[in-house]
């Protein structure tokens, strides 16, 4: 599908029986994913450690975030092309152990400057494994589900989140920051799961691409990747415009202790998790863009909620609402760009769109950090949230969607081999 012309969505599939391994590679990604996102927000709560040991401010370790974002393009092309052109079991099984590596690596760093290489490195492995691990499960699971197992699949990042303040609240206090990079090798094992258990989708055994059929794809569909690339630009910017310097929004401005962080983004976690579910669920009976525009439009509502209730229960409260909108709109994201991609470069295409928004998002953080300096935490969080969630909705309503489409029979499979 190469035009954005606005199309009713498809009535979706009635659930059917599940593919023949569809549950380990739902597991597969689920897992894959959590792991990548507890790695990532490790750092999200040790920016104001690593600053104070470097000697660096909180923008120069927020802009190692930044870093990370920006070169996850690279992984979703290199991983991307991998998984489209020889399948999508040892692709994401070495992205996973390459990743791994990178995160230990980030405990040992001895100075600034390694840590933001390190950094880097690891957001090329972080970009592959969204793309790869996305196709596997989509491809794998009955459409008739493929919205709520897409908000299961999706808020494997909020699990992550989750796990990464459970680490911050029990390590941190007695070990410092640098032994919650070293729980970074558990993802390796779960190389070995996928190896043993996950078996290659039906959907890439139909297409599977030869070299020249990828790139053609990708060129034959260049404005709906274009559109793609814009509406993962937006829904990155919610996402890390509303996470990223939120802790430490909590811990320099509401002056609350490491414990009470943790506790909070634990409760605000569970409303992301819940939110996914809940949206993915609805979007396969309203339609994608219908379910992403509205918990985009509700977030915006909780923006006051979110950052200036003077009780920490309401403010609580309103970081669990938030979540609930951003990554309930989130949720929906694996099946909406799984669905509209080409299958000769499912797993590039909608990998790599993904990635290009984060590298166009990529400034949230730092750019919030510097407008803190002058604006307050919450003010910042503020003008950016708002923002970004606008133009958010008009982004979404702006594309097209293919609710329930089957993968096995898409047309737009390559002649060459």
């Amino acid at each position: 599908m190469s035009e954005l012309q606005p199309r009713e969505p498809m009535r979706a599939a009635a659930p059917a029986a599940p593919p023949s391994g569809s549950g380990y590679a739902l597991a597969a990604g689920l897992l894959g994913w959590t792991l990548d996102a507890f790695d990532f927000f490790i750092l999200v709560f040790a920016v104001p450690a690593i600053a104070a040991e470097f000697h660096r401010s909180v923008a120069d370790i927020a802009f190692t975030i930044t870093a990370t974002l920006a070169m996850r393009p690279v992984g979703a092309v290199v991983f991307g092309w991998l998984a489209d052109r020889y399948g999508r079991r040892l692709p994401l099984m070495g992205d996973i152990v390459f990743y791994s590596v990178c995160e230990v690596a980030s405990g040992l760093a001895p100075n600034y400057g390694s840590f933001l290489v390190l950094r880097a490195l690891y957001g090329a492995g972080m970009g592959g494994e969204w793309g790869v691990g996305a196709a596997l499960a989509m491809e794998s699971v009955p459409a008739g589900l493929r919205g709520m197992l897409s908000g299961v699949l999706q808020e494997g990042y909020a699990v992550g989140y989750l796990f990464a303040a459970a680490a911050y609240f029990l390590v941190f206090p007695h070990f410092g920051w640098r032994p919650l990079f070293f729980i970074g090798t558990i993802p390796a094992v779960l190389a070995l799961y996928v190896c043993a258990k996950v078996p290659e989708p039906q959907a890439w055994e139909h297409s599977r691409p030869g070299h020249r059929a990828i790139w053609r794809t990708v060129r034959k569909n260049f404005r709906l990747f274009a559109y793609l690339v814009l509406l993962m630009t937006m829904m990155n910017l919610m996402s890390h415009g509303t996470q990223d310097l939120y802790p430490t929004f909590l811990e320099s401005q509401r002056a609350l202790g490491p414990r009470t962080v943790a506790t909070v983004a634990l409760i605000y976690n569970f409303g992301a998790l819940i939110g996914g579910v809940f949206f993915g669920y609805i979007s396969d009976r309203v339609g994608r863009r219908r379910a992403m525009a509205a918990a985009s439009l509700l977030g915006l509502c909780m923006v006051p909620a979110w950052l200036y209730p003077q009780s920490l229960a309401w403010l609580t409260a309103g970081a669990f609402a938030m979540q609930f909108m951003v990554q309930g709109a989130w949720g929906i994201i694996p099946a909406h760009l799984a669905e509209l991609s080409p299958p000769a470069a499912r797993g590039l295409f909608s990998g790599l769109a993904y990635q290009l928004g984060v590298l166009l998002a990529a400034n949230a953080a730092y750019v919030e950090a510097l407008m803190a300096r002058r604006l307050g935490y919450a003010n910042a969080l503020a003008v950016v949230a708002s923002i970004v969630l606008l133009a958010a909705v008009i982004v979404i309503m702006m594309g097209s969607e293919r609710v329930g489409v089957d993968f096995h029979s898409d047309s737009d499979a390559p002649a060459d081999r």
